[in-house]
């Protein structure tokens, strides 16, 4: 749907924008600015779940953003404030994020799959350790694996390094759990109208389908 496809252009505009604001300014830097942090890549799978939502997008999408993207709103990581521009690109892609991920779920009811969670902390694993590679190629710090970050977050009381890493790791385990449980939970009690593609005959029942969702949110496309 048209709107969506605007939230998709919008969080493209914050994430995109910080990256050109970099190179207007002659700041960029690969030990600071590459795409290596979590919410670099909250706001691909966001933009691309709103675009043409796949079932693992939306997951990562859910999964993420009220996980990362959250904490990030909660206890920004800024060295500028407002007015600047990198005040207004932060806070657009990560609130997009979240947004976004209460939209297809909620609003959508693309729920996760029984489980799901599991399969988005592998993938959380996978991606960390992409990371901590160029870590060391780069000498940067990216999703905090070399240090914690120098404002107060969560990692402020998660112990020394390395030991906040595996402790971060074990909550962030049991925040997706605690997600798959409300994204479960709403999943049994949704008893509203079957969402289907347009023309298609409003039906009531327990649970809307991915796939008829999907067709809503992407009309006259075959499934």
């Amino acid at each position: 749907m048209i709107w969506m496809r605007a939230l998709a252009l919008l969080v493209l505009a914050g994430w995109i924008g910080e990256y050109v604001a970099d190179a207007v300014l002659g700041t960029w830097s690969a030990t600071y600015d590459l795409p290596l942090q979590l919410t670099d890549a909250v706001s691909l799978v966001t933009i691309l779940a709103l675009w043409r939502p796949r079932r693992l997008l939306v997951e990562l999408v859910y999964f993420w953003s009220l996980t990362a993207s959250l904490q990030a709103i909660l206890t920004p990581d800024l060295a500028r404030s407002f007015p600047s521009v990198y005040y207004f690109t932060y806070f657009t892609y990560h609130l997009g994020a979240v947004v976004a991920a209460c939209l297809l779920v909620f609003g959508c009811r693309l729920y996760p799959r029984p489980g799901a969670f599991l399969r988005v902390f592998a993938i959380t694993l996978a991606f960390a350790v992409v990371v901590g590679a160029a870590d060391v190629i780069t000498g940067g710090n990216y999703m905090y694996l070399r240090t914690k970050p120098a404002h107060n977050s969560l990692l402020s009381v998660m112990g020394t390094w390395p030991w906040y890493i595996a402790s971060t790791a074990v909550l962030a385990l049991a925040m997706l759990y605690a997600l798959q449980l409300l994204a479960d939970w709403a999943r049994r009690h949704d008893s509203g109208p079957v969402t289907a593609a347009p023309g298609a005959p409003r039906q009531t029942r327990p649970q809307a389908s991915f796939r008829s969702a999907a067709a809503h949110i992407r009309p006259g496309r075959r499934n």
